[in-house]
Parts: structure tokens; C-alpha cells; sequence
């Protein structure tokens, strides 16, 4: 492990794999909010991935080991934090981003910001940021008391049920200081809503994984239906926690995503089995 200082914030990182000799573009994981950190993609594919190009796994502000500040917390905040790791790790490089949950709204939102900065993405069950969505996470973020606990259980049971119960009761008082003495709530609810005409602003080609189940699944077609170098995979039998439900997939995936650098430009594939088109 490893920290950088990135706009008087200290970060948490980790680099896996060696300077590779081939034009791979670099990866960075981003992970999702509140009770994630790197470890959910340190243990599941970012150590695959590092077998065929560098990686960095970072704990996005506030979480798992990166410092922890009341304030920066609105996406606009967290796009500019992760410009400033890249400057400091992989400097001007393309990189390719890989983002889970609401790290794949971050992605999208750095893709927009910085295009010249990514060689690719792919989403892996990604919040999109459309209409309600800074609304939405604020009052799952701002419920109390027993509601809270059984919303947290349910969302990331998958992820919590993987760890002892020490580690289980660690993740959540880290959760609830964070959705409590920090402004990530209001800088959630302030969040711009993106729309399909924002989406198709992406250069990049992208791949985006979906959980057949998933609650984010139709709005996220419906958003990327329109979007030409983005491939839509959908996993069977998937809730939102694809990463854990069908951890060898998403792997596979993401592993034949950077060796191949990008799916063939141009193809939305809606795919319920083996990812072949329609």
C-alpha cells in the first residue's frame, strides 16, 4: 500500500503488475460508495488484470484508509481527486477505467471531463446519474435507525458477507460516520443529472455489465441504447452485486476487455447469455 496527497487529501492506493512493454493502456479501479473500498476489487479482478498491464486500486475520499475530510465529496470534487492520482501515478497516459456501482458514474463523468485521458471503460453495474439519481442516493443515504440498517444490509450483503463480523460491524460505523459527519449527503443530493445526449459525448468505447435483476438495468439500456461505442452485456440470473454474484464473469470480462483493448466500435450488444449479439 501506498498514499499520495492529492489536493491536501491524502489517498490510499495500491499499483499492481510492472511498466508493461506493450501499448496496454493502464488500469485504475473504482470502487463504489460508502461500505466499499479497493479490497472489493483487489480480491476479485484487479490481480487478473495486473497479469497483462499496470493496475492501481485506490479507496476513493473518505474511504477505507484515505483520509477522510467533512467536505469534496460531490462527483465534480471526486473527478478532479482521481486527475490528481493519475497525474501522480501514471502522469499523462491514456488509462482504461473500470468502475462498479457509482464508481461507474465517476468514470462517466471523468470520461466527459478528461477524454483525452481514457483509452476505455468498463462499467460494471453502474449508477448513470440520470434524472432523480442525486435524490435518490441521498435518501437512502439519510434514512435512520432500523431502516437504515436492514437498506445497508440488503444492498450489500454480497459484499459485508465475505468478512467476519468484527469486520462486518467495522465497515458499517465507518459507513454511518461517513454518511454522518461528512457532507456527502447534500453533495450527492446537488448532483447534476446526465442524460443520453451526455453520454453519447464519450469518445471511448466501453463495455457495461448489468445484472439481468438489477434495478439499474432498463433506465441504463435505455440511456445507452443511443451511445455508438458502447457494448451492453447483461449477466443472468444478477442482482445489482454482480460483482460478487458472478465474480468469475465479470472477470473474464474485463480481462478480455484490456487484452483486446475495446469492443468493435459501434455495436450495442443486449446480451443474455454468452455475450454474443442478437
Amino acid at each position: 500500500m501506498a498514499d499520495v496527497t492529492v489536493r491536501g487529501v491524502r489517498f490510499n492506493y495500491e499499483r499492481l503488475g510492472t511498466p508493461a512493454s506493450h501499448p496496454t493502456p493502464p488500469v485504475v479501479f473504482l470502487h463504489g460508495l460508502v461500505m466499499d473500498n479497493l479490497a472489493s476489487w483487489y480480491f476479485t479482478v484487479a490481480n487478473a488484470v495486473s497479469a497483462h498491464t499496470e493496475v492501481v486500486v485506490y479507496d476513493l475520499r473518505g474511504h477505507g484508509k484515505s483520509e477522510r475530510t467533512k467536505t469534496g465529496y460531490t462527483l465534480a470534487d471526486m473527478v478532479l481527486d482521481l486527475a490528481g492520482l493519475l497525474d501522480a501515478t501514471f502522469g499523462d497516459r491514456p488509462v482504461t477505467l473500470v468502475g462498479n456501482s457509482f464508481g461507474g458514474l465517476l468514470a462517466v463523468a471523468f470520461a466527459r471531463a478528461y477524454p483525452e485521458r481514457v483509452a476505455g471503460m468498463v462499467l460494471v453495474d453502474a449508477h448513470l446519474g440520470d434524472t432523480g439519481f442525486g435524490e435518490k442516493m441521498a435518501a437512502t443515504l439519510s434514512l435512520q435507525g432500523e431502516e437504515r440498517d436492514a437498506r445497508i444490509a440488503e444492498s450489500f450483503k454480497d459484499w459485508v458477507g465475505r468478512h467476519s463480523a468484527r469486520k462486518r460491524n467495522r465497515l458499517a460505523e465507518s459507513a454511518h460516520d461517513l454518511v454522518s459527519n461528512t457532507t456527502l449527503i447534500a453533495d450527492m443530493r446537488s448532483t447534476r443529472a446526465l442524460d443520453a445526449s451526455d453520454l453519447q459525448e464519450i469518445v471511448a468505447p466501453f463495455l457495461a455489465l448489468y445484472g439481468e435483476s438489477s434495478d439499474l438495468r432498463q433506465r441504463s439500456e435505455r440511456l445507452l441504447a443511443g451511445v455508438a461505442r458502447c457494448t451492453v452485456r447483461i449477466l443472468p440470473g444478477c442482482t445489482h452485486s454482480i460483482i460478487w454474484e458472478a465474480t468469475d464473469t465479470v472477470r473474464e470480462a474485463i480481462v478480455g476487455f484490456v487484452r483486446e483493448s475495446a469492443p468493435v466500435a459501434g455495436v450495442v450488444a443486449f446480451d443474455m447469455a454468452s455475450g454474443a449479439s442478437p
